[in-house]
């Protein structure tokens, strides 16, 4: 209930192929908005404003890949607008579609948070593996044996190693985004593991007592 909860607010992004837009709340665009996380049904309005003008060919179901981006870039040229591919605030008002902006100022924070703790944990693994690890935060946000928020699960004591040896301070690259979005927007290539290790370096033996799902890169998944 809470990850289908989370993904209302979050799940749907503007973005979901790894085309990344850095959508932190640190960094704005010039769009006049912090973030580009958008609920389901804003998603679908403006699918379906592209598509009465004519920029969008595909379906109106929510979900923005490729296709969504390109029409928004030509829009946004059109228009005169940032062609940055983001439904910020100014592009929404030439739509004339309106953003819940505090949700998605909220979204945003998660995303950035996300995608830090991508990036520290994972950089360097295959983008698969990269999803796999923003998969496993989100399967904790669900689970009742973890807290319940993002930054919760993610600064919880001993939880990261990036938190304690400060690699989670490091800015996300896009890649991080992507994986971050593409984990947000529900691709869990763990299968809704709540643990993860690199065998070669893991010193906990309790962490091989867990159930192996899937080894991506050099972390294996597991329940």
């Amino acid at each position: 209930m809470k990850r289908l909860l989370f993904s209302l607010i979050a799940a749907t992004l503007i973005i979901v192929m790894p085309m990344a837009v850095v959508l932190a709340t640190s960094l704005p665009n010039r769009d006049g908005v912090v973030s580009q996380a958008l609920t389901v049904n804003e998603n679908k309005a403006v699918q379906q404003k592209l598509k009465e003008l004519g920029y969008y060919k595909g379906s109106v179901d929510g979900v923005f890949g490729q296709g969504t981006r390109g029409a928004v870039i030509a829009f946004q040229k059109a228009n005169g607008l940032t062609a940055d591919g983001i439904v910020g605030e100014k592009t929404a008002k030439a739509m004339g579609i309106s953003l819940n902006t505090q949700q998605i100022a909220q979204s945003g924070s998660d995303l950035y948070l996300l995608a830090k703790t991508v990036y520290a944990e994972a950089r360097g693994e295959p983008y698969e593996g990269q999803v796999a690890v923003a998969a496993v935060i989100l399967n904790r946000v669900e689970s009742p044996d973890f807290p319940n928020t993002i930054a919760e699960v993610i600064y919880q004591p001993w939880a990261f190693t990036a938190v304690h040896d400060g690699q989670i301070n490091l800015e996300p690259n896009e890649t991080a985004y992507s994986a971050a979005r593409d984990a947000m927007n529900g691709w869990d290539p763990t299968y809704g593991c709540l643990y993860y290790y690199n065998a070669s370096t893991a010193t906990s033996k309790w962490i091989f007592t867990r159930t192996t799902v899937v080894t991506i890169g050099k972390h294996v998944f597991a329940i």
